[in-house]
């Protein structure tokens, strides 16, 4: 603040200021003290100068001096404050002693009440001062450890967003790979359809691992592909239905967490033809759909539940819009805001 480009300017109108006020409140006629204006506008100019000027030449001397005051925010305006009033009070000494004892040739006696004044002035203006330089330091502050938190969450938010691809269920890989083994062996023309959707699906989440949001559009094109692998793994046991408006198509999704949503469908509940487990995948005004019947496993394998909660972090940190989880003692929901390419970034600038 001290070293602002337009500081002289704001010394001088402070000064005019404060000697127009001078005149309007007639402190020289009650206190008795002849001296012409525009003495007197300077002597309040350089009191005004002293008190800014000091402070600011002082400022790199007492951060370099006092580290250990520095760190603690309130000392550190403290002693500034206390040095810089120190200096300000022996400048005014001096201004005083220049124009009273100097130019006016007046004894010490009658220099008393103008030099009286001035200290209280140059106290008050100095005080002025740093409160203004608290105000400062502290919002540079507050802005520092805010741009700080920003980036830390920016980073979080990439780490989540790998968690959250590297959620996928190893036994997934390895049970595709067993029902791709009994295809081959009996020689099932399948086989070729089942690789390539198994190919699209790895294909997708290699290359979307750079990206923050993806279009619901080429989502779904991956997911359909994971779904009929699913299909073949959990045969007359598992349907899952779309239900998407086209023009929603172009609308922006976190990678991966449609799939995530639906591996932990299957893993928290009962997938048997007897009992086949209904997924149903809906978009409207409110968002993505994705809705399952409850029927819970008795004996659940062992989950962090770190994929729906880093969904939900990323959806919070990138759009300030929260996920909807619903459940009932028939059905569980969860709703995901389907985005616009303006929003990625808004709870960055907020």
């Amino acid at each position: 603040m001290f070293n602002h480009k337009y500081r002289y300017l704001f010394i001088f109108i402070l000064a005019l200021y404060t000697y127009i006020n001078t005149v309007l409140c007639e402190v020289y006629f009650y206190f008795n003290i002849d001296i012409k204006w525009y003495y007197a506008f300077l002597t309040i100019l350089l009191i005004t100068l002293g008190a800014w000027e000091s402070s600011r030449l002082v400022k790199p001397l007492v951060q370099r001096k006092m580290q250990a005051v520095y760190q603690n925010k309130v000392k550190y305006l403290i002693v500034f404050f206390l040095t810089s009033l120190s200096l300000s009070v022996l400048w005014t000494v001096a201004v005083i002693a220049m124009m009273g004892l100097g130019l006016h040739e007046l004894d010490i006696e009658s220099s008393m009440i103008p030099l009286k004044l001035n200290l209280i002035y140059a106290s008050l203006v100095t005080l002025l001062f740093h409160l203004m330089y608290a105000v400062f330091y502290f919002f540079k502050a507050y802005q520092r450890h805010w741009m700080e938190a920003q980036e830390l969450k920016q980073v979080s938010t990439q780490a989540q967003l790998q968690l959250i691809k590297s959620q996928i269920n190893p036994h997934f890989l390895f049970n595709n790979l067993n029902v791709l083994s009994g295809l081959i062996i009996k020689e099932n023309p399948v086989a070729n359809e089942f690789i390539e959707d198994f190919s699209k699906v790895y294909r997708h989440i290699l290359s979307s691992q750079t990206q923050e949001l993806v279009s619901l559009d080429s989502e779904l094109e991956y997911v359909q592909s994971y779904v009929r692998l699913l299909e073949k793994r959990f045969p007359n046991s598992l349907l899952i239905k779309f239900n998407i408006a086209s023009g929603q198509r172009k609308q922006l999704i976190i990678p991966v967490a449609l799939q995530m949503l639906i591996e932990n469908a299957i893993k928290h509940n009962i997938v048997s033809s007897s009992r086949p487990l209904y997924i149903t995948i809906t978009a409207n005004e409110t968002g993505l759909i994705v809705s399952n019947n409850l029927q819970k496993k008795e004996a659940v394998e062992y989950s962090s539940m770190i994929g729906l909660q880093n969904i939900q972090k990323r959806y919070e940190l990138i759009s300030g819009k929260l996920v909807q989880v619903e459940s009932t003692e028939t059905l569980f929901s969860v709703t995901l805001p389907l985005l616009y390419p303006n929003e990625q970034a808004s709870s960055f600038n907020s």
